[in-house]
């Protein structure tokens, strides 16, 4: 099976579609699809709001130009709904229907017949309440239905030359508060400050957990062996507290770690 003709060919019927449009490699891959099957009868749609991570609607609008597909952008106000702040194991829930309202009034406006999202195949195997509520307004996902899981997709996002081929996943800062915790904003703009302080050191693949006072660092392989000599543990501890954390643990980078019960990993050095 050729990975983005399954893809094409999903997309063929498609009379005209709006993408939801994060920036990410998964919905990166099915605008540039729709861009190559739809051509203007499709438009990227990227939703701003206090949960986006900071660089992340520069970097989308750099890959919609390099798709060369039309980029809108909208604003979502997720934090006015109660069941949201409250950050219960269904909050991505409480999302998506904030995110999949806008989208569909801009397809209405548009007079565009589908919103297609970017969820893939693997993700149908994780904690993914924001599912329910793309049923709910009748969100297509075309990497789905191809059957396209994440190796694929980073398969066809180097096959056109994506710039973000080899991004990081990014979800949204409120993934980094434990289900309990209240999302609120200034809560958000300290992990962000704090995920922007790592990247300036040039740490790539990471996550801010947010436990009051305490922060958890998780890092990628690669960027944990820097962070495990002395000196590198320190940059990362400081830049971190700068933030507005008290203590800081570095372990090593699990996806959706939160979902799981987790065992620290220890760190060299005193």
């Amino acid at each position: 099976m050729d990975p983005l003709a399954e893809l094409e060919r999903v997309l063929v019927p498609v009379p005209s579609a709006v993408v939801a449009f994060s920036g990410g490699v998964d919905s990166s891959v099915v605008a540039a699809a729709a861009a190559r099957v739809l051509g203007d009868r499709a438009v990227a749609v990227t939703a701003v709001s206090a949960a986006l991570a900071s660089g992340e609607l520069d970097g989308a609008r750099a890959v919609a130009r390099a798709i060369g597909i039309e980029h809108e952008v909208v604003t979502t106000d997720e934090l006015s709904r109660e069941a949201y702040r409250r950050n219960g194991s269904d909050r991505c829930y409480h999302c998506k229907v904030e995110l999949y309202e806008v989208l569909g009034t801009v397809a209405e406006r548009r007079g565009f017949a589908a919103v297609l999202s970017g969820a893939n195949a693997d993700d149908l195997g994780d904690w993914r309440p924001g599912l329910r509520a793309a049923a709910e307004h009748g969100v297509r996902h075309p990497l789905v239905e191809a059957g396209l899981g994440k190796a694929e997709v980073r398969a066809i996002a180097r096959e056109l030359g994506l710039p973000n081929a080899e991004k990081p996943a990014s979800p949204c800062l409120a993934s980094r508060l434990p289900y309990g915790t209240r999302v609120e904003v200034a809560v958000l703009a300290q992990v962000d400050r704090a995920e922007a302080a790592l990247k300036r050191l040039g740490h790539r693949e990471l996550r801010v957990r947010h436990f009051g006072t305490l922060a958890r660092v998780e890092l990628g392989s690669e960027d944990l062996i820097r962070a495990s000599t002395v000196e590198g543990r320190r940059a990362v501890e400081a830049v971190v507290r700068s933030a507005g954390y008290v203590y800081v643990e570095i372990e090593a980078f699990t996806s959706g770690s939160l979902n799981r019960i987790r065992r620290p990993l220890p760190i060299v050095g005193p």
